[in-house]
């Protein structure tokens, strides 16, 4: 993957990683997010030395808050 400003390329690199209280531990489809950042890190919790992209905290904010009120849904139309 090409780096740009909005992504690291090696995700291991960064400190302070955790996954959300949500995950189980046994779900594949696991992100992590990075505390201590100017901008919010995320990435696949099964490639750590994969990307990871930068999200402000404002847009990260207004990501979670639109998935917890189901505003985001896979498939619409």
């Amino acid at each position: 993957m090409a780096h740009s400003e909005r992504t690291i390329p090696n995700s291991s690199a960064l400190t302070g990683w955790y996954k959300s209280s949500y995950s189980d531990g046994n779900q594949a489809e696991c992100l992590e997010v990075a505390r201590g950042h100017a901008d919010v890190p995320v990435r696949d919790s099964k490639a750590v030395t994969g990307p990871a992209l930068l999200f402000s905290a404002n847009g990260w904010t207004s990501f979670v808050t639109a998935v917890k009120k189901g505003q985001l849904l896979h498939g619409q139309e």
